[in-house]
């Protein structure tokens, strides 16, 4: 098994964009037509997660095809369009015209009507005021300062190692962390291994990944694994008991350090199950001068699973709202630290 590290991934990926704009012939009509085959057949080709997401491809186009004419409207076109690629369930598929942006809507309506946490209980009554901010992380201690609360609401917040480092030795008595990532959709995948830069760390896989590399729905490169990163000499790692906390508003990066955390010792996943989002996306571009964006990579998990569609959690756990708004008790807080408790008395005997 091949070692690709995860900058190399994204210079795949984006060169597919790079290189289809350059590849779409002059000639090709910018018809109604036109473009909706050349959107179905890129995806056809291009896209690396047909089999997880259970679509018949090449139905979907039989359905769609007769209600596309030259000489449609550009805003009947797009709904056809939007139509199509809304049949794959994903948060990394989009379609983008001047005037308008698809999405997965089914999957944003889950976001938001499963939602794992009331982000003002936890302003108010668990990181409170005084609260300090590091590298895009709100953190506070809690249980007397015996557990470090972190909230790290997306991964587009840039925390370096040193950050982070700087965050665990401000609470020296901690006895483990709660990293709450509930409702982060994600970001740069450099801010994962950051972030595990940290953990006991002994050259272990972290998971395996594999590019598209044909117009065949299974032909892909072979896998090529990523480990964890290594740690200086003179780095402390944080070996105590982290709980993760995780639901569906979790996404993409999200995703990715769920599945990481199953290469540690000390790491645990605690609430919902994810939202996935585990494939690497490109851009892409239509004669018409739309562009569209698909996953081109897919990633397999340590226990041989692609969770593309939902990382599933250690701990199932599901938040209960209405004690968070009448009582300000967030009950997935609340078990983690417990949790982390039990597992510090347990250590003693």
């Amino acid at each position: 098994m091949k070692h690709f590290s995860i900058p190399i991934l994204l210079a795949i990926a984006i060169s597919f964009a790079s290189c289809e704009r350059a590849l779409i012939a002059d000639d090709i009509s910018a018809s109604a037509t036109n473009t909706f085959d050349y959107l179905w057949q890129r995806f056809d080709q291009q896209y690396a997660l047909f089999d997880v997401k259970d679509v018949d491809w090449q139905a979907v186009y039989d359905s769609l095809r007769p209600r596309v004419y030259n000489g449609m409207s550009p805003d009947s076109l797009f709904a056809v369009c939007a139509t199509m690629l809304g049949t794959l369930r994903d948060g990394h598929v989009n379609l983008y015209a001047g005037f308008d942006v698809s999405r997965a809507d089914s999957l944003y309506y889950r976001f938001y009507s499963q939602s794992g946490i009331d982000i003002n209980t936890v302003l108010l009554h668990y990181l409170g005021i005084g609260y300090h901010s590091t590298g895009g992380m709100a953190h506070n201690g809690l249980c007397h300062d015996s557990v470090i609360y972190i909230y790290y609401g997306s991964f587009s917040n840039t925390v370096s190692p040193s950050l982070f480092r700087r965050i665990i030795q401000s609470y020296p008595q901690a006895q483990g962390m709660v990293l709450d990532m509930r409702g982060n959709g994600g970001g740069s995948l450099s801010n994962v291994i950051n972030i595990l830069s940290l953990m006991p760390s002994h050259g272990q896989q972290l998971y395996s990944s594999q590019i598209k590399a044909g117009p065949a729905h299974d032909h892909f490169t072979p896998l090529v694994a990523t480990y964890a990163p290594d740690c200086s000499a003179d780095t402390t790692l944080f070996t105590r008991p982290v709980v993760v906390l995780v639901d569906r508003g979790c996404f993409s990066a999200t995703s990715v350090f769920a599945i990481c955390t199953q290469a540690y010792d000390n790491m645990y996943l605690m609430g919902d199950t994810t939202s996935g989002g585990l494939g690497l996306p490109s851009m892409g571009y239509l004669p018409n001068g739309w562009r569209y964006r698909l996953p081109v990579t897919r990633t397999v998990a340590l226990d041989g699973n692609n969770y593309e569609n939902g990382v599933p959690p250690d701990i199932p756990l599901a938040f209960d709202l209405p004690r968070a708004q009448t009582l300000g008790r967030d009950n997935l807080i609340d078990s983690a630290c417990a949790y982390i408790l039990h597992s510090l008395n347990e250590s003693k005997y």
